[in-house]
């Protein structure tokens, strides 16, 4: 395993072997090194999935000597790899799996990436394409699939459709589970687009996805045959919101969506953006319009720190949110608070537990989803949230190996600029 100097002789390398700006490199000699890293990109992933997959047989063998249930054993371990990683615990669970797959039942394919001849996620395309089969079957896959991966100029949906192919032969049934599983996984997800907009996906069975679009699309011809000037796919998406939420032209359904932005923005035309729960940033025009178009509209008074701009407190008034506090902690975090999670909050915590002396107050509420809450509360986990005097947030989390994670609650639209708060301090001192 490379030491700390080792690794920081290699980050000093790669950082060599990247820099271009002297003119000494040939347009040839360019190319060459960009290949050089994307194979070392390869190698640290396959090393990344070893070490992974090592691990868990490691924490397997500790637990089950301390007695921990089969069931119980390595669990909230996607979430260290997350923290390690900087990515979320759905992603961390991710590579746990592919690192697990990969070193036990698909040699050829982690030998590729192992050699740099293959991409991190081509082996995941393997992984995926070839999770419903046996053992047995899986490697029978992996050995017909070798010749493939490299050298046959195919790009990845080639690979993984050839995985998929070879998978359906030898185990006609894997199809059946394979829908049966997906049947299972079907949901509707919401993430944002460029330019204020939004990607609104169902994630549904072929037969209900396709009955969705055709009425859509009837309903659009319908409705251009009389005249409408919409485009055809304008329709379509204004019959979607209309359809989904009771909606017509002339009176709205109630819903309520929380937006944060500062008094100047709404009533002074200042262009400080404003945060929409759920989404994200959004201009303060914008911001306005979605007020001014509103059938009605709720005011509720956000107090912050006047220094570092923190929510700290809010109007005691409420409309649908029985328990302030709560509330309060969603615009607080939006998010969950466990670094590198992105997944909205659905559980508000305790960082420190009641039975432990905590609170059920402002300065100890955490915003979390559900995940991660239930994650948080195993044994080896600790979370400390600390509420600074400016009402700023930290929430510190230390896993079971001992290492060290911190997240900052976001700052709320007008929150001052930290280093020019200091500027305006040192000019009125």
């Amino acid at each position: 395993m490379p030491t700390a100097p080792q690794l920081q002789h290699l980050q000093q390398w790669v950082l060599r072997a990247g820099r271009v700006g002297d003119g000494k490199l040939s347009e040839a000699q360019v190319i060459d090194r960009i290949r050089a890293l994307e194979e070392l990109k390869a190698v640290a992933a396959a090393e990344q999935a070893r070490l992974t997959a090592h691990l868990y047989a490691a924490r397997q063998r500790r637990e089950a000597a301390e007695k921990v249930p089969a069931k119980k054993r390595c669990a909230g371990l996607g979430t260290e790899i997350a923290l390690a990683r900087r990515v979320s615990p759905h992603q961390g669970n991710r590579h746990l799996g592919v690192a697990l797959a990969l070193t036990r039942e698909l040699p050829q394919t982690f030998a590729a990436l192992s050699a740099g001849e293959i991409s991190e996620w081509r082996a995941t395309l393997v992984v995926r394409e070839t999770a419903v089969l046996s053992a047995e079957h899986r490697l029978e896959v992996d050995r017909q699939l070798a010749r493939h991966l490299t050298g046959s100029g195919w790009g990845d949906r080639q690979v993984a459709n050839e995985a998929r192919r070879i998978g359906y032969r030898l185990d006609p049934g894997s199809a059946i589970r394979r829908v049966r599983g997906a049947n299972a996984d079907r949901h509707v997800s919401l993430r944002p687009a460029p330019d204020t907009m939004t990607y609104l996906t169902g994630f549904l069975p072929v037969a209900q996805g396709v009955a969705c679009k055709v009425a859509l699309m009837r309903h659009a011809d319908s409705l251009k045959a009389q005249g409408d000037q919409r485009s055809r796919a304008q329709i379509v998406a204004d019959t979607l919101v209309e359809r989904l939420t009771g909606q017509a032209k002339a009176t709205g359904t109630p819903v309520e969506v929380n937006l944060v932005m500062t008094d100047k923005a709404l009533f002074a035309g200042s262009n400080e953006p404003a945060h929409l729960v759920g989404y994200g940033t959004i201009p303060a025009e914008i911001a306005c319009r979605l007020v001014a178009e509103a059938d009605q509209a709720w005011l509720r008074r956000l107090y912050t720190h006047p220094d570092s701009g923190a929510l700290v407190a809010m109007d005691s008034r409420r409309r649908c949110f029985r328990d302030g506090i709560r509330h309060q902690a969603v615009l607080t975090w939006d998010t969950c608070a466990i670094p590198g999670c992105d997944a909205p909050v659905r559980h508000i915590d305790h960082p420190t537990p009641v039975k432990g002396g905590g609170t059920t107050s402002s300065d100890n509420a955490a915003g979390l989803c559900e995940a991660c809450n239930y994650t948080k509360d195993l044994p080896g986990w600790t979370a400390i949230l600390h509420t600074w005097s400016d009402g700023g947030k930290v929430l510190h989390l230390v896993s079971p190996t001992g290492h060290r994670h911190r997240s900052r609650a976001p700052d709320p639209p007008g929150a001052p600029d930290p280093v020019n708060e200091r500027v305006r301090r040192l000019l009125s001192a």
